[in-house]
C-alpha cells in the first residue's frame, strides 16, 4: 500500500488521475442505477406513443380507403338519379366497379314497381370476381329488407352498414364478408326513388389494417358497436391473458372501433436484455472513466506541448504557424501569450515582405501586359500603314501612268475618254480613302459635326441621290428602291454623315454582291426611320461579324480597303442618335439596317 502511494505521489499526472477516479466512479455507478430504473418507464412511454401513432396512422389508412368508396358512390349517385332506366343503371354499376379498384361490388336498387315490366323486384348489381367484372339483374328476393337498403332509407342520408355475408342471397353474390356504403336517391321534389351502394371487401380492409405492426406479436381488431369482431386474429391469441398494452380508436364516419394490442413481452424485450449486459456495461464504463481521466490530464498539459511544437516550427522557418492567445492567467497562459505576441510581430514583418513581393509581381504583370499592348499597337500601325500604302499606291500608279500616256501621245477620242474615266475612278478612290482617314480623326469628327448638324433631309430624296451616285460609279449595277414613306417625310440630321454612310454601304454591296439583287427599302417603325440595304452574295463571314465594326479590321490582310468603312458608318449613325446593325438571321447575302429617330 505504501509503495502504491509513493508511486502515485511521484507524478502530478497520476495524482490527478487518481483524484478524478475517486470522484467519477461513485457518480457513474449511481447514475447507471438511476438510468436503469427509469428506462422501464421511458420504454413504456415510448411504446405507448408508438402504439398510438401506429393506431392513428392505420385509422387514417382505413378512412382513406373507405373515403375512396364513398367518393365513388357520391360522384355517381346523380347519374343514377337522372337516368333511372334499367339499361342505364346496369351500365353505371359496371362503370363504377371498373373505374374504382377499391370497390368490390356496386348495386343500384329502385323502389318496388319502379319498372312495371319487371314487376316488384329490380336491382342492378356488379361484382368483381378476380380479374373479371360481372353485371346482372339481381334475382327476386326481398333485398328491400336488407340493411344496405333499409338503413339509408330510414336515416335519409348516406351511411355505412355493418359487415355482412350475402353469399347465396341472389343471382350474383359476394363470396366474402363485405360492408356497403349506401346513399338514398331522391327526385328533385324530394321523393325517395331507390338506393345506390358500393361494397367494401373486409378482407381487403384486414390486409390494410395488418400491413404494418409495431411489434412482432402485436395485432389489430376491428369491432362493431355491438362488440362483434369484424377483423381479429386467431382465437388462441384472443384467449391469451399475457399482460398487454391496449389502445382503441373509433374509425371516422362509423361506429366501428379499431384496437391495437401489444404484449408487454414485446415492448420490454430490449429492456430485459439490458439486465444481461449490465455487468459488462459497468466494466466498460469503468474503463471509459479511466481513459477519460487520462485524456483530461493529457489535455491539461497539452498547451505546453503545443507551445513547444509551435516554437520549434517557427524556429525551423515555418512563419505561418499561428500561436493562439489564451485567457488563462497561470504561468502557462502568460507564457503562451508572450510567444503569441512575438510570433504576431514576426508575422507582420514577413507579411510586409510578401506584400512587397506581390506588388512587385503585379507591376511586372502590368508592365508585361502594357508591353504586349504596345507591341500589338505597333503591329496594327505597321499593318495599317502597309495597307494604306498598298491601297493608295495602286490607284495612284494608275493615275500617274495614264496622265503620262495622255501627255505623251495623240490618242483617239474614244480611248482618251476611257483613260479619263479610269483616272477619274481611281482619283475618286483616292479621295474616298483620304476622306475616310480624315473622318477617323477627332479633328474631322468635330468640324463636320459642327458644320452639318441639324439639317432637314428628305429621306426618299437622299436615298435616290445615293443610288444615283452609286450607279454613276458602277454603271452595270442593278439597285431596287422601295419605300413606304411619303416623299415629304423628312428628318433633322447631319446630311453629310448620313450620305457617306449610305454610299459606303451601297459601294460595299456593289463590290461584294452579285450586283443584280441589291435593294434599298425605307420604312417607318414607331418613331424611327429604317434604311434596310440588302444584297445577295457571299455575305459577311460569321467569324468576322463580332469585330466588323472595329477600326482597322478587315476580313483578311489581302482584302480591299483600309478597314475603316463599316466602323466609320457605325460611328456616324451612332453620333446621329441611331444605330447600324447586321441582320444575322438573313442567310442569302448581307442585310444591314440603319435606324434613325424621326
Amino acid at each position: 500500500m505504501g509503495n502504491a502511494t509513493r508511486f502515485i505521489q511521484k507524478s502530478l499526472a497520476r495524482k490527478l488521475i487518481f483524484g478524478l477516479l475517486l470522484l467519477a466512479i461513485p457518480i457513474f455507478i449511481l447514475s447507471l442505477g438511476i438510468v436503469f430504473q427509469q428506462s422501464r418507464r421511458h420504454i413504456r412511454k415510448e411504446a405507448t406513443e408508438r402504439v398510438i401513432s401506429m393506431l392513428s396512422a392505420t385509422a387514417t389508412r382505413i378512412h382513406r380507403y373507405m373515403s375512396m368508396v364513398e367518393t365513388a358512390t357520391e360522384a355517381n349517385a346523380w347519374k343514377a338519379k337522372e337516368h333511372m332506366q334499367p339499361d342505364s343503371i346496369l351500365e353505371y354499376t359496371r362503370r363504377i366497379v371498373a373505374l374504382n379498384s377499391n370497390v368490390s361490388g356496386c348495386s343500384i336498387t329502385p323502389e318496388p314497381y319502379t319498372f312495371p315490366q319487371y314487376g316488384r323486384y329490380f336491382s342492378a348489381y356488379t361484382i368483381r370476381q378476380g380479374d373479371s367484372i360481372v353485371t346482372v339483374r339481381e334475382g327476386e328476393y326481398e333485398y328491400y329488407d336488407k340493411s344496405w337498403y333499409k338503413k339509408p332509407k330510414r336515416l335519409g342520408k348516406s351511411c355505412w352498414t355493418d359487415p355482412f355475408d350475402d353469399f347465396n342471397e341472389g343471382t350474383l353474390s359476394a363470396t366474402e364478408i363485405i360492408s356497403s356504403y349506401s346513399k338514398p336517391l331522391y327526385t328533385d321534389n324530394g321523393q325517395f326513388i331507390g338506393v345506390i351502394s358500393c361494397d367494401l371487401s373486409m378482407q381487403r380492409l384486414a390486409d390494410i389494417i395488418n400491413a404494418e405492426l409495431p411489434y412482432p406479436n402485436a395485432y389489430f381488431t376491428l369491432s362493431g358497436e355491438d362488440g362483434r369482431y369484424y377483423v381479429r386474429p386467431d382465437s388462441a391469441r384472443l384467449a391469451d391473458d399475457t399482460p398487454s398494452l391496449v389502445c382503441s380508436q373509433q374509425v371516422p364516419n362509423t361506429q366501428w372501433s379499431l384496437t391495437l394490442v401489444c404484449p408487454e413481452s414485446d415492448i420490454l424485450k430490449n429492456y430485459n436484455r439490458l439486465t444481461y449486459i449490465l455487468v459488462p456495461l459497468v466494466v466498460i464504463g469503468l474503463l471509459l472513466i479511466l481513459i477519460l481521466c487520462h485524456q483530461i490530464v493529457t489535455i491539461a498539459v497539452r498547451p505546453l506541448n503545443r507551445l513547444l511544437n509551435m516554437s520549434q516550427s517557427i524556429a525551423a522557418g515555418e512563419y505561418d504557424q499561428q500561436i493562439p492567445y489564451t485567457r488563462k492567467y497561470d504561468a502557462v497562459g502568460l507564457l503562451q501569450n508572450s510567444f503569441a505576441k512575438m510570433q504576431a510581430s514576426l508575422n507582420r514583418h514577413v507579411s510586409d515582405i510578401r506584400q512587397a513581393n506581390t506588388v512587385a509581381k503585379q507591376r511586372n504583370e502590368d508592365l508585361k501586359r502594357a508591353n504586349e499592348m504596345v507591341e500589338e499597337a505597333i503591329r496594327q500601325k505597321t499593318a495599317f500603314i502597309q495597307s494604306v500604302s498598298h491601297q493608295i499606291r495602286t490607284p495612284l500608279n494608275i493615275v500617274v501612268g495614264f496622265a503620262n500616256v495622255l501627255s505623251d501621245n495623240d490618242l483617239p477620242t474614244e480611248e482618251v475618254k476611257d483613260i479619263t474615266d479610269m483616272v477619274e475612278y481611281n482619283a475618286m478612290a483616292l479621295s474616298r480613302m483620304a476622306l475616310m482617314l480624315y473622318d477617323s480623326s477627332d479633328t474631322g469628327l468635330s468640324e463636320e459635326l459642327g458644320s452639318h448638324s441639324n439639317e432637314e433631309v428628305r429621306c426618299n430624296d437622299l436615298a435616290r441621290e445615293s443610288i444615283a451616285r452609286t450607279r454613276a460609279r458602277f454603271p452595270d449595277i442593278s439597285i431596287r428602291f422601295e419605300t413606304s414613306l411619303p416623299d415629304s417625310c423628312s428628318i433633322h440630321t447631319n446630311r453629310l454623315y448620313l450620305t457617306r454612310t449610305l454610299l459606303e454601304l451601297l459601294y460595299n454591296a456593289a463590290k461584294y454582291s452579285d450586283r443584280e439583287h441589291i435593294s434599298l427599302r425605307l420604312s417607318q417603325a414607331d418613331d424611327m426611320v429604317r434604311f434596310v440595304l440588302e444584297d445577295k452574295g457571299p455575305g459577311i463571314p460569321e467569324t468576322y461579324r463580332r469585330q466588323m465594326f472595329e477600326f482597322f479590321t478587315k476580313v483578311s490582310d489581302f482584302s480591299e480597303g483600309l478597314g475603316l468603312g463599316l466602323p466609320l458608318s457605325k460611328r456616324h449613325i451612332t453620333n446621329l442618335g441611331g444605330d447600324l446593325t447586321l441582320d444575322t438571321g438573313y442567310r442569302e447575302g448581307c442585310r444591314l439596317i440603319i435606324t434613325l429617330p424621326l
